[in-house]
Protein backbone atom coordinates (compact mmCIF):
# COMPACT_ATOMS: atom_id res chain seq x y z
CA UNK A 1 0.00 0.00 0.00
CA UNK A 2 1.42 3.37 -1.18
CA UNK A 3 2.36 6.29 1.31
CA UNK A 4 -0.80 8.31 0.22
CA UNK A 5 -3.26 5.40 0.20
CA UNK A 6 -2.16 4.83 4.13
CA UNK A 7 -2.52 8.14 4.76
CA UNK A 8 -5.99 8.45 3.03
CA UNK A 9 -6.94 5.53 4.73
CA UNK A 10 -5.95 6.84 8.88
CA UNK A 11 -7.58 10.02 7.30
CA UNK A 12 -11.15 7.72 6.98
CA UNK A 13 -10.74 6.20 9.66
CA UNK A 14 -10.21 9.22 11.86
CA UNK A 15 -13.48 10.52 10.06
CA UNK A 16 -15.48 7.82 11.32
CA UNK A 17 -14.17 7.90 14.41
CA UNK A 18 -15.58 11.66 14.69
CA UNK A 19 -19.13 10.64 13.07
CA UNK A 20 -19.33 7.55 15.43
CA UNK A 21 -18.81 10.10 18.60
CA UNK A 22 -20.99 12.90 17.27
CA UNK A 23 -23.32 10.41 16.69
CA UNK A 24 -23.12 9.24 20.58
CA UNK A 25 -23.09 12.27 21.53
CA UNK A 26 -26.46 13.54 19.73
CA UNK A 27 -27.91 10.07 20.88
CA UNK A 28 -26.74 10.84 24.90
CA UNK A 29 -27.93 14.61 24.31
CA UNK A 30 -31.42 13.16 22.65
CA UNK A 31 -31.28 10.64 26.31
CA UNK A 32 -31.71 13.82 28.74
CA UNK A 33 -34.96 15.15 27.53
CA UNK A 34 -36.53 11.81 27.81
CA UNK A 35 -35.46 11.57 31.17
CA UNK A 36 -36.26 14.63 32.33
CA UNK A 37 -39.85 13.92 30.82
CA UNK A 38 -39.98 10.51 32.72
CA UNK A 39 -39.28 12.88 35.88
CA UNK A 40 -41.57 15.06 35.16
CA UNK A 41 -44.15 12.84 34.32
CA UNK A 42 -43.73 11.10 38.15
CA UNK A 43 -43.67 14.63 39.83
CA UNK A 44 -46.98 15.56 37.96
CA UNK A 45 -47.98 17.91 38.40
CA UNK A 46 -45.36 20.34 39.16
CA UNK A 47 -47.29 23.70 38.46
CA UNK A 48 -51.35 25.06 38.21
CA UNK A 49 -53.33 22.86 35.76
CA UNK A 50 -55.65 25.00 33.45
CA UNK A 51 -59.10 23.16 33.14
CA UNK A 52 -61.03 24.67 29.95
CA UNK A 53 -64.73 25.03 30.19
CA UNK A 54 -66.76 25.66 26.90
CA UNK A 55 -69.62 27.09 28.66
CA UNK A 56 -70.07 30.00 31.15
CA UNK A 57 -69.84 30.39 34.63
CA UNK A 58 -72.56 28.79 37.01
CA UNK A 59 -74.41 25.96 33.82
CA UNK A 60 -74.06 22.30 34.87
CA UNK A 61 -71.13 21.59 33.26
CA UNK A 62 -69.19 24.17 35.04
CA UNK A 63 -70.72 23.17 38.63
CA UNK A 64 -69.50 19.71 37.97
CA UNK A 65 -66.16 20.82 36.79
CA UNK A 66 -65.28 23.11 39.90
CA UNK A 67 -66.56 20.68 42.10
CA UNK A 68 -63.61 17.80 40.03
CA UNK A 69 -61.37 20.68 40.31
CA UNK A 70 -61.62 21.05 43.84
CA UNK A 71 -60.88 17.57 44.36
CA UNK A 72 -58.13 16.98 42.07
CA UNK A 73 -56.19 20.07 43.58
CA UNK A 74 -56.46 18.53 46.83
CA UNK A 75 -56.04 14.89 45.85
CA UNK A 76 -53.04 16.22 43.72
CA UNK A 77 -50.98 19.22 45.43
CA UNK A 78 -51.61 21.79 43.01
CA UNK A 79 -54.28 24.03 41.55
CA UNK A 80 -56.66 22.98 39.26
CA UNK A 81 -57.79 26.50 37.92
CA UNK A 82 -61.09 26.81 35.63
CA UNK A 83 -60.85 28.94 32.77
CA UNK A 84 -64.23 29.47 31.29
CA UNK A 85 -64.38 29.73 27.29
CA UNK A 86 -68.12 30.06 25.95
CA UNK A 87 -68.67 30.54 22.35
CA UNK A 88 -69.98 28.58 18.88
CA UNK A 89 -71.69 25.65 21.68
CA UNK A 90 -68.27 24.89 23.21
CA UNK A 91 -66.21 24.22 19.54
CA UNK A 92 -63.99 27.26 20.98
CA UNK A 93 -62.72 25.23 24.15
CA UNK A 94 -62.61 22.17 22.38
CA UNK A 95 -60.49 23.37 19.22
CA UNK A 96 -58.11 25.09 21.65
CA UNK A 97 -57.27 22.80 23.98
CA UNK A 98 -57.01 19.87 20.99
CA UNK A 99 -54.22 21.98 19.86
CA UNK A 100 -52.83 22.21 22.92
CA UNK A 101 -49.54 20.94 24.46
CA UNK A 102 -49.84 17.18 25.22
CA UNK A 103 -48.08 17.39 28.82
CA UNK A 104 -51.17 17.68 31.38
CA UNK A 105 -51.24 21.12 31.97
CA UNK A 106 -53.77 22.12 29.42
CA UNK A 107 -57.43 19.96 29.89
CA UNK A 108 -61.09 20.22 29.14
CA UNK A 109 -64.12 19.55 30.63
CA UNK A 110 -66.30 17.88 27.88
CA UNK A 111 -69.63 17.60 27.55
CA UNK A 112 -72.01 15.49 25.44
CA UNK A 113 -72.37 18.69 23.20
CA UNK A 114 -69.11 18.13 21.69
CA UNK A 115 -70.10 14.52 20.97
CA UNK A 116 -73.39 16.06 18.85
CA UNK A 117 -71.06 18.91 17.32
CA UNK A 118 -69.57 16.67 15.78
CA UNK A 119 -72.40 16.03 13.18
CA UNK A 120 -73.90 19.64 14.02
CA UNK A 121 -71.24 21.57 12.52
CA UNK A 122 -69.79 20.53 9.22
CA UNK A 123 -66.91 22.15 9.52
CA UNK A 124 -66.08 21.54 12.89
CA UNK A 125 -62.47 21.63 13.37
CA UNK A 126 -61.54 18.83 15.80
CA UNK A 127 -62.38 14.80 16.05
CA UNK A 128 -63.11 14.49 19.46
CA UNK A 129 -62.15 10.53 19.23
CA UNK A 130 -58.82 11.15 17.93
CA UNK A 131 -57.83 14.39 18.67
CA UNK A 132 -57.90 13.64 22.77
CA UNK A 133 -57.13 11.38 25.37
CA UNK A 134 -59.82 10.55 27.71
CA UNK A 135 -59.38 10.69 31.09
CA UNK A 136 -62.45 9.90 33.15
CA UNK A 137 -66.34 10.46 33.03
CA UNK A 138 -67.52 12.66 35.63
CA UNK A 139 -70.71 12.46 35.85
CA UNK A 140 -74.11 12.10 34.08
CA UNK A 141 -77.04 14.35 34.23
CA UNK A 142 -80.88 12.63 34.03
CA UNK A 143 -82.93 14.99 31.62
CA UNK A 144 -86.84 14.98 32.61
CA UNK A 145 -89.14 15.16 29.98
CA UNK A 146 -91.74 17.96 31.68
CA UNK A 147 -95.03 19.43 30.46
CA UNK A 148 -97.48 22.28 31.21
CA UNK A 149 -100.11 21.21 33.89
CA UNK A 150 -102.67 22.16 32.12
CA UNK A 151 -101.94 19.85 29.37
CA UNK A 152 -104.01 16.90 29.60
CA UNK A 153 -101.99 14.19 30.24
CA UNK A 154 -100.39 12.17 33.11
CA UNK A 155 -97.99 9.87 31.50
CA UNK A 156 -95.48 9.57 28.33
CA UNK A 157 -97.81 7.25 26.29
CA UNK A 158 -101.04 9.93 26.77
CA UNK A 159 -98.78 12.75 26.10
CA UNK A 160 -98.16 11.01 22.34
CA UNK A 161 -101.49 10.20 21.90
CA UNK A 162 -103.16 14.05 22.41
CA UNK A 163 -100.01 15.17 20.58
CA UNK A 164 -101.01 12.90 17.44
CA UNK A 165 -104.41 14.12 18.18
CA UNK A 166 -103.87 17.68 18.23
CA UNK A 167 -101.00 18.14 16.16
CA UNK A 168 -101.46 22.19 15.70
CA UNK A 169 -101.09 22.63 19.34
CA UNK A 170 -98.49 20.75 20.38
CA UNK A 171 -94.72 22.58 20.81
CA UNK A 172 -91.82 21.88 22.15
CA UNK A 173 -89.05 24.04 23.38
CA UNK A 174 -85.30 23.49 24.28
CA UNK A 175 -82.36 25.91 25.20
CA UNK A 176 -81.39 26.01 21.81
CA UNK A 177 -80.75 24.29 18.01
CA UNK A 178 -78.24 21.58 18.27
CA UNK A 179 -78.82 21.20 22.10
CA UNK A 180 -78.67 17.92 23.83
CA UNK A 181 -82.22 19.46 25.01
CA UNK A 182 -83.18 19.69 21.55
CA UNK A 183 -81.82 16.34 20.47
CA UNK A 184 -83.58 14.81 23.51
CA UNK A 185 -87.02 16.11 22.08
CA UNK A 186 -85.60 15.14 18.23
CA UNK A 187 -84.60 11.20 19.03
CA UNK A 188 -88.17 11.63 21.44
CA UNK A 189 -90.08 12.90 17.87
CA UNK A 190 -87.79 9.63 15.72
CA UNK A 191 -88.66 6.89 18.09
CA UNK A 192 -92.56 7.82 18.09
CA UNK A 193 -93.25 9.38 14.64
CA UNK A 194 -94.39 12.56 16.15
CA UNK A 195 -94.28 15.89 14.17
CA UNK A 196 -94.63 18.38 17.08
CA UNK A 197 -93.11 21.80 16.30
CA UNK A 198 -89.46 22.54 17.74
CA UNK A 199 -89.42 26.01 19.41
CA UNK A 200 -85.84 27.23 20.42
CA UNK A 201 -84.71 29.50 22.71
CA UNK A 202 -81.31 31.37 24.10
CA UNK A 203 -81.01 28.64 27.25
CA UNK A 204 -83.11 27.04 29.68
CA UNK A 205 -84.28 29.90 31.37
CA UNK A 206 -86.87 31.37 29.00
CA UNK A 207 -87.56 28.26 27.45
CA UNK A 208 -88.63 26.96 30.97
CA UNK A 209 -90.33 30.68 31.18
CA UNK A 210 -92.69 30.21 28.46
CA UNK A 211 -93.59 26.35 29.20
CA UNK A 212 -94.80 27.41 32.36
CA UNK A 213 -96.83 30.25 31.16
CA UNK A 214 -98.27 27.82 28.61
CA UNK A 215 -96.52 28.81 25.11
CA UNK A 216 -95.32 25.70 24.80
CA UNK A 217 -96.50 22.07 25.72
CA UNK A 218 -93.89 20.05 26.62
CA UNK A 219 -89.29 20.05 27.24
CA UNK A 220 -86.95 17.62 27.75
CA UNK A 221 -84.82 19.64 30.12
CA UNK A 222 -81.77 18.99 32.17
CA UNK A 223 -83.48 17.77 35.84
CA UNK A 224 -80.84 20.51 37.72
CA UNK A 225 -83.04 23.52 36.63
CA UNK A 226 -86.60 21.34 35.99
CA UNK A 227 -86.75 20.12 38.99
CA UNK A 228 -87.45 22.52 41.24
CA UNK A 229 -90.56 24.21 38.85
CA UNK A 230 -91.79 20.14 39.10
CA UNK A 231 -91.87 20.27 42.98
CA UNK A 232 -93.37 24.01 43.01
CA UNK A 233 -96.24 22.42 40.85
CA UNK A 234 -95.36 24.65 37.96
CA UNK A 235 -94.35 21.76 35.94
CA UNK A 236 -95.47 18.12 35.75
CA UNK A 237 -92.61 15.63 35.12
CA UNK A 238 -93.61 12.53 33.22
CA UNK A 239 -90.15 10.66 32.89
CA UNK A 240 -86.35 10.78 32.86
CA UNK A 241 -84.80 10.15 29.84
CA UNK A 242 -81.80 7.89 31.34
CA UNK A 243 -81.61 4.13 31.04
CA UNK A 244 -82.17 3.58 35.27
CA UNK A 245 -84.41 6.05 37.78
CA UNK A 246 -82.70 9.00 39.00
CA UNK A 247 -82.26 8.95 42.24
CA UNK A 248 -83.78 12.04 43.02
CA UNK A 249 -86.52 11.01 41.96
CA UNK A 250 -86.87 7.37 41.88
CA UNK A 251 -90.89 6.82 41.45
CA UNK A 252 -90.59 8.85 37.85
CA UNK A 253 -90.44 6.19 35.43
CA UNK A 254 -87.77 5.91 32.65
CA UNK A 255 -88.81 6.87 28.99
CA UNK A 256 -87.77 3.11 27.75
CA UNK A 257 -90.03 1.72 31.08
CA UNK A 258 -92.58 3.90 29.35
CA UNK A 259 -92.55 1.80 26.22
CA UNK A 260 -90.16 4.20 24.28
CA UNK A 261 -87.18 1.97 23.31
CA UNK A 262 -84.41 2.83 23.02
CA UNK A 263 -83.56 5.93 24.74
CA UNK A 264 -80.82 6.67 26.99
CA UNK A 265 -80.11 9.85 26.91
CA UNK A 266 -78.28 11.66 29.66
CA UNK A 267 -76.20 15.41 29.71
CA UNK A 268 -72.96 14.22 30.83
CA UNK A 269 -69.21 15.38 31.54
CA UNK A 270 -65.97 14.31 31.73
CA UNK A 271 -62.24 14.98 31.71
CA UNK A 272 -60.31 14.55 28.39
CA UNK A 273 -56.26 16.13 27.61
CA UNK A 274 -54.82 16.70 24.08
CA UNK A 275 -53.87 13.37 22.23
CA UNK A 276 -50.42 12.46 23.07
CA UNK A 277 -50.59 13.36 27.12
CA UNK A 278 -48.71 10.90 28.36
CA UNK A 279 -50.50 7.66 29.90
CA UNK A 280 -49.01 8.23 33.62
CA UNK A 281 -50.60 11.69 33.70
CA UNK A 282 -53.76 10.45 32.11
CA UNK A 283 -53.54 7.19 35.10
CA UNK A 284 -53.08 9.55 37.64
CA UNK A 285 -55.69 12.40 37.21
CA UNK A 286 -58.04 8.88 36.63
CA UNK A 287 -57.31 7.97 39.62
CA UNK A 288 -57.83 11.08 41.41
CA UNK A 289 -61.53 11.24 39.72
CA UNK A 290 -62.29 7.94 40.79
CA UNK A 291 -61.26 8.15 44.14
CA UNK A 292 -63.66 11.78 44.65
CA UNK A 293 -66.60 9.60 43.64
CA UNK A 294 -66.01 8.29 47.09
CA UNK A 295 -66.19 11.20 49.04
CA UNK A 296 -69.33 11.95 50.82
CA UNK A 297 -69.26 15.89 50.19
CA UNK A 298 -68.98 14.67 46.84
CA UNK A 299 -72.32 12.57 46.91
CA UNK A 300 -73.99 15.33 48.31
CA UNK A 301 -72.77 17.58 46.28
CA UNK A 302 -74.28 15.45 43.10
CA UNK A 303 -77.09 14.38 44.18
CA UNK A 304 -78.48 18.22 44.91
CA UNK A 305 -77.49 18.15 41.19
CA UNK A 306 -79.02 14.75 40.56
CA UNK A 307 -76.33 13.73 38.88
CA UNK A 308 -74.58 10.26 39.25
CA UNK A 309 -71.26 9.14 39.30
CA UNK A 310 -69.42 5.50 38.91
CA UNK A 311 -65.85 4.42 38.50
CA UNK A 312 -64.10 3.95 35.55
CA UNK A 313 -61.56 3.75 33.29
CA UNK A 314 -59.71 5.72 30.66
CA UNK A 315 -60.22 3.27 27.98
CA UNK A 316 -63.97 3.32 28.86
CA UNK A 317 -64.37 6.57 28.38
CA UNK A 318 -63.15 6.79 25.35
CA UNK A 319 -65.34 3.98 24.30
CA UNK A 320 -68.56 5.93 25.87
CA UNK A 321 -67.39 9.16 23.84
CA UNK A 322 -67.06 7.07 20.28
CA UNK A 323 -70.28 5.52 21.24
CA UNK A 324 -72.11 9.14 22.17
CA UNK A 325 -70.30 10.40 18.61
CA UNK A 326 -72.11 7.65 16.90
CA UNK A 327 -75.56 7.15 18.65
CA UNK A 328 -75.96 11.33 17.89
CA UNK A 329 -75.10 11.42 14.62
CA UNK A 330 -78.47 10.16 13.00
CA UNK A 331 -80.01 11.76 14.97
CA UNK A 332 -78.39 15.56 14.27
CA UNK A 333 -79.14 14.46 10.43
CA UNK A 334 -82.72 13.33 11.31
CA UNK A 335 -83.45 16.51 12.98
CA UNK A 336 -82.20 18.77 10.23
CA UNK A 337 -80.39 20.62 12.18
CA UNK A 338 -76.85 22.40 10.94
CA UNK A 339 -74.68 24.80 12.17
CA UNK A 340 -72.22 26.54 10.15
Amino acid sequence: MSHISRRAQGLGNAASRRTVLAAALLGASALVPLAAQAADVKKYPERPVRVVVGFSAGGTTDVVARIMAKELTAELGQSFVIDNKPGAGSNIATEQVARAEPDGYTLLFVAVTSAINQTLYPKVRFDLVKDFAPVALGAKVPNVLVVNPSVPVKNVQELIAYAKANPDKVSYASSGSGTSIHMAGELFKLRTGLKTQHIPYKGSAPALTDLMAGQVQFMFDNMPSSWPHVMNGKLKALAVTTSKRSPTAPDLPTMEESGIKPFDVSSWFGLIAPAGTPPEVVNKLNAAMNKAFDKPEVKEAYAKLGAVSEKNTPEQFGVFIKSEVASWAPVVKSSGATVD
